[in-house]
């Protein structure tokens, strides 16, 4: 699989500017009295430490160090650029600069340790899930069931006692009529039917009154209805 070569403007531009750059440097440093190898290595110690002070700065904003070693490595390489520019008699080099270029080792190598050593900025823990809860697992809430409509008070009726030996359609003729709330005739509906659908046979009043909380004469006579 063939790739075809780009040539970006860019980077065309940061290579013509670079070699003009370390140029600049090399020629003043060999100015300045560092000849052979060691000329050609000055622009090399400028550029990284400009390189690693902006790598630092992008992973550390607010590091300070980096903008301070950013500013010095940046003054030094626009600096000998300047220089070289006709300003200055590269034969004849003052002696404050022969000391800037022979320092500039020492000081280049305490700015790369420090950026190297830098302690890098710590990221906030994430949140620990709750280990009671699974993820993904549902919850599920039971609802209580509902509880019986409130009864309205209940109409003082007269209640006869039968005599002994009466018989049972006597004490049935002879129970008051007791007057059912619509919504609790309702719900004792839906109890029947749940009662019937479980054991197949008509609740009676005892189990009603049982379930709902209800005298006896008022259980009597929804059973009676429910019939």
């Amino acid at each position: 699989m063939s790739r075809t070569l780009r040539l970006d403007a860019v980077l065309i531009q940061a290579v013509i500017a670079g070699a003009l750059s370390f140029a600049h440097l090399h020629d003043l440093a060999a100015a300045a009295g560092q000849d052979g190898w060691k000329a050609w290595a000055y622009p090399v110690s400028v550029d990284l430490l400009l390189v690693a002070a902006w790598r630092r700065m992008r992973t550390d904003a607010g590091n300070r160090d980096a903008w301070l070693w950013f500013a010095i490595a940046l003054v030094a390489s626009l600096g000998a650029n300047v220089a070289t520019a006709g300003l200055l008699d590269m034969n004849d080099v003052p002696d404050w600069l022969r000391i800037l270029v022979a320092g500039w080792p020492a000081l280049a190598f305490l700015g790369g340790t420090l950026l190297a050593h830098a302690p890098h900025p710590r990221k906030a823990p994430e949140p620990m899930p709750d280990p009671g809860l699974e993820p993904g697992a549902e919850v599920i809430v039971e609802r209580a069931p509902d509880p019986a409509p409130e009864l309205p008070p209940a109409e003082s009726a007269a209640v006869e006692i039968s005599p002994e030996g009466a018989s049972e359609e006597q004490l049935a003729s002879s129970a008051p009529a007791v007057t059912v709330p619509p919504a609790l005739l309702a719900h004792a509906q839906k109890i029947a039917d749940a009662h019937r659908a479980q054991t197949g046979n008509p609740i009676d009043a005892e189990t009603l009154r049982t379930r709902l909380g209800l005298p006896a004469v008022l259980a009597d006579s929804i059973t009676l209805q429910l019939a």
